[in-house]
């Protein structure tokens, strides 16, 4: 129905940056927001930050607050993930999902990414 691909991860030094890409394929799913996730090894799936599809709206955890920016391009019908000033707690693999409501939550998501890795070391 759709499918998700998420491309952009490396090796990053601390302090530095990375763009985050999610190209999504809609056939008969009506999309009303797009959700970075990530997950550190041995810990949970976080929510990271949102953009509705209309790009009026936009959402950030707090551990990503003023560093990361959500952003989107409807011709291209792509999300993009900047992230700044890059911290060793944000080495983790980042995914991207979608869904037709307004869940910013896990649970909510109807697709997702199969993710890429973002590894922060100096």
């Amino acid at each position: 129905q759709v499918q998700l691909g998420e491309s952009g991860g490396g090796l990053v030094q601390p302090g530095g940056s990375l763009t985050l890409s999610c190209v999504i394929s809609r056939r008969t799913f009506s999309i009303n927001r797009m959700v970075w996730f990530r997950q550190a090894p041995g810990k949970e799936r976080e929510f990271v930050a949102a953009i509705k599809w209309d790009g009026l709206s936009t959402w950030y955890a707090d551990s990503v607050k003023g560093r990361f920016t959500i952003a989107g391009d409807n011709a291209k019908n792509s999300v993009y993930l900047r992230m700044n000033y890059l911290k060793l707690e944000d080495t983790a693999v980042y995914y991207c999902a979608a869904t037709s409501g307004r869940s910013l939550t896990e649970s909510g998501m109807d697709y997702w990414g199969k993710g890429t890795l973002v590894t922060v070391s100096s």
